[in-house]
């Protein structure tokens, strides 16, 4: 699914409009349904709703929502309130529809009239802005933030901006609980910066031109369940061990085993045929005593990996707790100088490459790196911002033509032609030391069982998210371990199989 920036989005409309030769304000009223729709199939029609409208095109869609919530008996209450000069000739057309004398206007006093188990409808403000909010519609959107009300959004919340917001203060940005966002997600939803005022967003089909979209061009992406369906290849029945492929981890070292295990559960959880792991000598009766199915190779390395890499593995993860030490760098250098196999970059791995950079153009091409946030500041040094962070993302992967996967909420997936994908999958339970070494060790399976790297680095993304909010399902997200994710991904494939 494309994510579009601002403009995209209105000619979008316009193309929709000219294409099936209909109104803006039928447009509209298609917007409005599809909200209702998924009110109504959410909420009875005992819930109060109490509608917040500014003047604009997103008021335009509060007052159509309006009308049709009453239509379906669905207690309301309207409020008015004027943003701008003169309102857009969309609203006004709504707003005839409506009797007068059922138009409220937002007053102080208004505030405490609302019941705080209405459930607020937000459609103050849309797409439209271009600076922070000021003055008393600022003023509004803190006493709606002071509620208790649960807050709906209509497309987006009132003052976020689309994309970037790092000039946006948030008390100016009214926190939604959803926002029921029309035909794809704001690149704003997907970012830290202000992501969160976006709460739950929720993607509305309302018939946007689908040729406009697939034509028109945008390096931003959002991963789909749909998307990493259609990646996924089906077992055949013919299959033996050796073409499901053979997977050499390299993790470990004393006192950090337990990332090695993570990450080599995670990959026989990606059903790859066969699992090396090379480790130093200190963890080789831990591994073998915790993952009979994995085979071992030997290092000369007593606490950690030391001397040269004499082997030849089609597929390599390196780094889950290898550590930094000096003999474990100039074992990592003899790897690369080695190898050309397709590998995963992970953990310790990073650090040595961050502090030895011309290491990094002996990566081979498509090499997938997994850093968090910290880990690639330390690759490509420090931003100032959402939009920074992004540009440096792509150049770094463009430069050196790796796959980087920047871990996080909606981890970002970057390829070497600027194209950038955000996941659709997993929550904050999922912030858990290991988290990152199970990942590892599914996109290195999925390597070695043949998939293409930049397929292997969405699928594997997806499907570690997908296993997070599975087991949800029976655990808290607090109490959520790393483990968890491993035991998750059986659920994954087999949701994944029987779509296929």
């Amino acid at each position: 699914m494309k994510i579009l920036d601002k403009s995209q989005i209105q000619e979008a409309d316009r193309q929709t409009i000219a294409m099936k030769s209909i109104s803006s304000f039928q447009l509209m009223e298609s917007a409005a349904k599809a909200c209702r729709d998924w009110i109504v199939n959410r909420f009875d029609n005992n819930q109060h709703f109490s509608f917040i409208c500014g003047t604009g095109n997103n008021g335009g869609d509060g007052l159509t929502l309006y009308r049709l919530l009453m239509e379906k008996n669905y207690p309301c209450i309207l409020y008015e309130f004027p943003v701008g000069d003169n309102p857009t000739e969309e609203y006004l057309e709504n707003k005839r529809k409506i009797e007068a004398d059922l138009i409220l206007k937002l007053t102080p006093e208004a505030f405490s009239s609302i019941s705080n188990k209405d459930i607020i409808i937000d459609g103050l403000l849309g797409t439209g802005i271009n600076r922070p909010v000021i003055g008393e519609l600022k003023k509004v959107i803190q006493s709606l933030n002071a509620l208790p009300n649960t807050i709906i959004s209509i497309d987006i919340p009132s003052g976020l901006f689309s994309e970037y917001n790092s000039n946006n203060p948030g008390d100016g940005i009214l926190q939604a609980n959803f926002t029921l966002s029309f035909q794809m997600p704001k690149l704003a939803f997907l970012l830290p910066e202000q992501g969160e005022k976006a709460g739950q967003f929720h993607l509305l089909d309302i018939g946007l031109n689908t040729e406009f979209i697939e034509k028109v061009k945008t390096p931003y992406h959002y991963l789909t369940t749909k998307k990493a369906n259609s990646l996924f290849k089906l077992p055949k029945k013919f299959d033996h061990k050796g073409k499901n492929g053979h997977h050499l981890l390299v993790a470990g070292s004393k006192g950090k085993m337990g990332a090695a295990i993570l990450a080599a559960k995670g990959s026989l959880r990606s059903g790859v045929g066969k699992l090396s792991i090379l480790t130093p000598q200190s963890g080789i009766e831990v591994l073998q005593n915790s993952i009979p199915e994995s085979m071992i190779e030997f290092n000369n390395g007593i606490n950690c990996l030391s001397g040269y890499y004499n082997y030849n593995f089609n597929t390599i993860s390196l780094g889950p707790g290898i550590g930094t030490s000096n003999e474990t760098a100039q074992f990592v250098f003899s790897l690369l100088s080695k190898t050309q196999a397709q590998m995963v970059i992970d953990a310790d791995a990073i650090n040595i490459l961050a502090n030895k950079p011309k290491w990094i153009k002996k990566l081979p091409k498509n090499t997938i790196l997994t850093p968090h946030p910290k880990e690639f500041e330390r690759l490509v040094g420090s931003w100032q911002n959402d939009q920074e962070k992004l540009e440096h993302l792509s150049q770094f992967c463009q430069k050196y033509h790796l796959i980087c996967i920047l871990k996080g909420a909606h981890t970002a997936i970057a390829f070497p032609n600027r194209t950038l994908w955000f996941n659709s999958t997993g929550n904050p339970g999922m912030a858990k030391a290991g988290s990152g070494d199970v990942l590892t060790g599914i996109i290195g399976g999925l390597l070695a069982k043949g998939y293409p790297p930049q397929v292997a680095a969405l699928l594997g993304v997806y499907a570690h998210g997908r296993s997070g909010d599975l087991k949800l399902k029976s655990h808290s997200s607090t109490f959520l371990i790393s483990s968890d994710l491993i035991s998750g991904l059986s659920e994954v494939w087999k949701e994944m199989q029987e779509s296929s």
